[in-house]
């Protein structure tokens, strides 16, 4: 009965979930029920496919991405997988109806990620960053709306904006790693072996203004969705302060993270905030 293995593929999206982040987990758990294992479904898909590119060194990586990628187009035509993963997100794309384009992009970016080092251009950078974090917030709205085509479109600029700015604090925070570990340089007409704080702070200002515009569509969410988004939106928030407060030649050495402590004074902070209706 495929109903079970529903079940069990459910419960390892949201086991990945967990493994691979406490922090978005944190705030998945703050998402109404209602959605909340659609938001696990989808982060287990791009959790997996960025592990591929990202952690796999000992395997082809390519040979493993190109097999994903076709279980994948399986997956979504015969709407199962014995990819549990797999199977989860198969389930919420049919449900909402998410749109292939979105998904296609995000595997193209990724794809890159296999071939590609540096990138140069701005045009080349904001096209990795639509692919890899813009379509994933979208693939997310498309589930908070829950098919409001009309929402859908009032909420796609700040929901895109608010996926760049998670990704651009990422690439911030994994400097170090990016460079040393995997060869990758993302922010363009920038010598990341010689990061001043004139250019960090050029990338904090345009990370600072993502966050601004992202802001004004977070007000907007339906409530089963926006005390969850503005808890990770609080969350890489913080990070970015503690990012703008760390010198350059200290971040390209370490990674700066929030503490724990931190994270749950934030969190208390956001559901008085939240339940006194001040968002």
């Amino acid at each position: 009965m495929k109903a079970l293995f529903d079940i069990v593929s459910f419960a390892c999206s949201e086991k990945v979930t967990k493994a691979y982040s406490t922090s978005f987990s944190a705030a998945v758990k703050m998402l109404a029920p209602s959605i909340r294992q659609d938001i696990y479904n989808i982060y287990g898909f791009v959790r997996f496919a960025d592990e591929i590119v990202d952690s796999f060194h000992d395997y082809n990586k390519e040979e493993l991405f190109d097999k994903f990628e076709k279980e994948l187009a399986d997956a979504i035509s015969n709407k199962i997988s014995l990819n549990p993963i797999l199977n989860s997100f198969q389930h919420t794309v049919h449900k909402y109806i998410i749109k292939q384009d979105l998904i296609d992009a995000f595997m193209k970016s990724m794809k890159l990620d296999l071939v590609k080092s540096e990138y140069k251009t701005t045009q080349e950078y904001h096209e990795y960053i639509y692919g890899s974090a813009d379509v994933v917030g979208l693939m997310c709205l498309t589930v908070f709306v829950n098919g409001d085509e009309n929402k859908y479109n009032e909420l796609k600029d700040s929901a895109m904006k608010l996926g760049s700015a998670f990704q651009k604090v990422n690439f911030l925070r994994d400097l170090k790693a990016d460079y040393e570990d995997l060869n990758r340089t993302y922010f363009p007409n920038t010598d990341l072996s010689k990061l001043t704080e004139t250019s960090k702070q050029e990338i904090i200002d345009d990370i600072e203004n993502d966050f601004k515009m992202a802001y004004e569509g977070i007000l907007h969410l339906p409530l089963e969705a926006k005390f969850g988004v503005y808890t990770a939106y609080r969350y890489y928030k913080r990070l970015l302060n503690k990012l703008k407060a760390t010198p350059s030649a200290e971040i390209k050495n370490t990674r700066i993270r929030v503490p724990d402590y931190q994270k749950f004074e934030l969190l208390a902070r956001c559901y008085v905030k939240y339940r006194l209706n001040l968002l």
